[in-house]
C-alpha cells in the first residue's frame, strides 16, 4: 500500500537528541546536560503558574500583549516589535520558514547550535558551516561562506555548546560587512549571564536597519524551560511576517503569567547570576587544576576536552556517579563534553568524580 512521501531532504535530518537525565544504578542523580537553571525558577513564577490552573479552560492571549509589554518595560525595547514564541526555537524555525527555503543557503558556525541546520534542512535549504578560530566565531570566515544564494545567518551569542562569545564590535562588523537582503540572527539566549563591558546582546543592532532579529530565551536563568518561552525583538516588517506564520495561540496562559512575574522578579535573576558566576569559577579552576583543558566560558555551562580525549569513557564513568554531562559528537567536538552549572552540591560531585577518575589512572 503507498504512504504519502515527505518533502526530498527531510529523512536526511537526524533529529535533534536533548541531554540526557538517566543515570541507573545511582543513588542521586545530577543532571548537568540540558543547561538549566541551577537555582530553578523564581518563585513568584512559580506562583503566578499555580494560579493559572483555574482558566485552564480558556483560550490564552494570542498577541501575548501583557507579556510583550513586560518584556518592553524589563529590556527598554518597543513591545510592538516582539513577538513570543514556544520557546526561541519555534521563532528560529519560523525565521528560517519565512526566509530560507530550496535553493537557499543559511550560515553557520562550524560548532554553533544544532536547531539552525535542523531548520534550514527541513526547509530544504543547504547549511554552510564556517571555521572557528578557537572554538570561537570568526567573523571573516562567516563572511567567507556567503554567496547569492544565502537567505539567513545564525549567530549564537554566546555560544551553545562552546561558551564563548564576540564582542559587540565584531557582531556589527559582521553586520555591516553581510549584505543587506542577508538576514542576521542573533541567538542570545545566555545574554542575562554575560558581565563583559563589551558584549551587547544584538538589540541596538535590531534597531539600526531592516535586516536583524535577536532572539531569547526563558529556558535559562529565568528557569521556566518545561514552558517553552522565548521571544524576539525585529524590525517591524520581520515581526508583521512572524505573526503571519506563526500559531493563533503558539503560547500558553500559564507560560505567559509565569514569564511576567519571573521578569518581575529581577532580584531572582541576579541571585541566579551570582551563583552561577561564583560556581562557574570554582568549576574552571579545579578543572584547570586538574590539568584539564576548558574553552573560555561565560554562559551556564562549561565545555571541556576529556582527558586522553576518551569522552565516552568519562561520561559513562560519570553517569555511573550520578552526574550526567552532555556528548559533543554531534557538534564535532567528539573528545570534549559539555557540563552545565547545577546546584553546589551537583557541582561537588562532578568535580570530585573528575578527580576520582584521574587519581585511578
Amino acid at each position: 500500500m503507498a504512504a504519502p512521501t515527505p518533502r526530498p531532504g527531510i529523512l536526511d535530518i537526524k533529529p535533534y537528541v536533548p541531554g540526557s537525565s538517566d543515570a541507573p544504578g545511582a543513588e542521586t542523580v545530577y543532571k548537568l546536560s540540558s543547561n538549566e537553571s541551577a537555582l530553578g525558577a523564581s518563585p513568584a513564577a512559580i506562583e503566578a503558574y499555580n494560579k493559572a490552573k483555574d482558566e485552564l479552560f480558556l483560550y490564552p492571549d494570542g498577541g501575548c500583549t501583557k507579556l510583550r509589554k513586560t518584556i518592553g518595560a524589563t529590556y527598554g525595547l518597543d513591545p510592538a516589535r516582539i513577538v513570543c514564541g514556544a520557546g526561541s526555537d519555534e521563532l528560529l524555525q519560523l525565521l528560517t520558514k519565512a526566509y530560507a527555503g530550496v535553493g537557499d543557503n543559511i550560515v553557520q558556525s562550524d560548532h554553533g547550535f544544532l536547531v539552525y541546520a535542523l531548520a534550514a534542512m527541513g526547509n530544504g535549504a543547504e547549511v554552510r558551516f564556517a571555521p572557528e578560530k578557537n572554538l570561537t566565531c570568526d567573523v571573516d570566515a562567516m563572511l567567507e561562506q556567503v554567496d547569492d544564494r544565502t537567505r539567513v545567518m545564525f549567530v549564537a551569542n554566546p555560544n551553545n555548546p562552546t561558551g564563548t562569545y564576540i564582542p559587540e564590535t565584531e557582531l556589527r562588523r559582521l553586520r555591516e560587512n553581510l549584505r543587506e537582503d542577508v538576514l542576521l540572527v542573533i541567538d542570545a539566549a545566555y545574554a542575562e549571564y554575560m558581565e563583559e563591558p563589551n558584549y551587547s546582546a544584538g538589540s541596538a543592532i535590531v534597531d539600526d536597519g531592516e535586516n536583524t532579529v535577536m532572539t531569547r530565551t526563558f529556558s535559562k536563568i529565568y528557569g521556566l524551560a518545561a514552558l517553552r518561552l522565548g521571544w524576539a525583538y525585529c524590525p517591524t516588517s520581520i515581526a508583521d511576517v512572524l505573526n503571519r506564520i506563526r500559531g493563533p495561540f503558539n503560547v500558553g496562559e500559564a507560560a505567559q503569567v509565569a514569564g511576567i512575574a519571573a521578569l518581575e522578579d529581577q532580584a531572582f535573576v541576579d541571585k541566579n547570576r551570582d551563583f552561577n558566576r561564583k560556581e562557574r569559577e570554582v568549576m574552571m579552576q579545579r578543572l584547570g587544576g586538574f590539568g584539564i583543558e576548558c574553552a573560555p566560558a561565560y554562559g551556564n555551562f562549561v565545555l571541556f576536552r576529556a582527558p586522553g580525549g576518551d569522552a565516552n569513557g568519562l561520561q559513562e564513568y560519570l553517569r555511573k556517579g550520578g552526574v550526567i554531562v552532555r556528548e559533543m559528537g554531534a557538534y564535532k567536538l567528539g573528545e570534549w563534553l559539555r557540563v552545565s552549572i547545577g546546584t553546589t552540591d551537583g557541582n561537588r560531585r562532578f568535580l570530585d568524580l573528575i578527580e576520582g577518575r584521574l587519581g585511578d589512572d
